[in-house]
């Protein structure tokens, strides 16, 4: 039997608001926010969690994957989720230009980075007033992820919020050429690289496929099977933390010299800076991408860079689905 819920519905204009209550229920209530960027969605959870414990972000992260796993599955899993429901846990940062802290799930366990849901949650934190002050053109929103400090600029003007850009971690080449033996394919050559999580790269045409016509299941099938290979056959390696050093999946790309196509379930943040940062330092990159120096050096010597957000609006936007409230019932 399904849980019962509390759901709130979007206040429709200054002076209405509709409740619906339902019959007496058991369990937990988790206090939720559903928004989506582009159509990626992201439930933010706003309260009914118990304390997440960690002086750090990562630590917190480790805590409720291994405490508190059971709410993730409540979170994101149907009946009250689906396959592709993302879900973002609001802490407290350990650091203090943070305007907030973030852990960040899914259907399968728990990222450290995702572009979508940062610029959800940039516009989230003005719109409900978590940071000291919004100002014109822009607010800059400190967001604490476990890769690191995110910074999301919102666009804000008489009063509203609008497109959103952000400043992610910085990009490295983690390993070129890299081969791996995948099932149903045999030796395959991809690249590895991080920006906020690793990902492994590889061209489409070495499965027969093509990012812009194949079919969305074979695409899944074929990077999913590289991913299975990847994680069995390479150990990764962060330099400042363990606990990013996971592969979170694999993109496929068209092969061709500049970033024009890549294929993934969302080109989040994470994965698109890593493909728009060079393998070396001296390739030509992207015009439709926006460059930040950082004077860093990556594990393998290469330079490193920030994704200035993305230059296309239409990946800028996201907009608030409804406010409403769970019950973490058994069920």
């Amino acid at each position: 039997m399904t849980p019962d819920l509390v759901i709130i519905l979007p206040r429709l204009n200054s002076c209405t608001e509709m409740e619906m209550q339902l019959p007496p229920h058991e369990g937990d209530e988790l206090s939720v926010v559903d928004m989506h960027t582009g159509g990626e969605p992201l439930r933010i959870i706003l309260g009914g969690y118990p304390e997440v414990k960690g002086e750090s972000v990562l630590a917190k992260r480790r805590y409720v994957r291994e405490h508190l796993d059971h709410l993730r599955r409540v979170l994101m899993y149907e009946p009250r989720g689906h396959y592709d429901m993302y879900g973002a846990l609001i802490v407290d940062s350990e650091i203090p230009e943070a305007d907030l802290g973030v852990l960040f799930m899914h259907n399968e366990g728990y990222s450290t980075m995702c572009g979508h849901a940062i610029i959800a949650l940039g516009r989230f934190t003005v719109d409900y007033k978590l940071v000291k002050e919004a100002t014109s053109p822009e607010t800059q929103v400190n967001i604490h992820c476990p890769c690191g400090l995110v910074k999301a600029f919102v666009e804000y003007c008489d009063g509203k919020t609008g497109g959103v850009r952000f400043l992610s971690v910085p990009a490295f080449a983690f390993a070129t050429d890299v081969t791996v033996t995948v099932e149903g394919f045999g030796d395959v050559t991809v690249d590895i690289s991080y920006g906020g999580a690793f990902y492994a790269f590889v061209n489409a045409q070495r499965f027969g496929l093509d990012v812009t016509k194949s079919r969305t299941r074979d695409l899944v099938d074929a990077a999913s099977a590289v991913t299975k290979a990847v994680k069995s056959q390479v150990k990764l390696h962060h330099p400042t933390s363990d606990d990013l050093a996971f592969l979170y999946g694999t993109i496929l790309t068209d092969g061709g010299p500049k970033p024009h196509w890549l294929w993934c379930h969302s080109s989040s943040g994470s994965s698109v800076s890593q493909r728009s940062h060079p393998a070396q330092p001296d390739q030509e990159v992207s015009e439709r991408s926006h460059w930040i120096p950082v004077h860093r050096k990556s594990c393998r010597g290469d330079q490193v860079r920030r994704l200035q957000g993305c230059s296309g609006r239409s990946c800028w936007q996201s907009f608030l689905h409804r406010s409403f409230t769970l019950c973490a019932g058994a069920g």
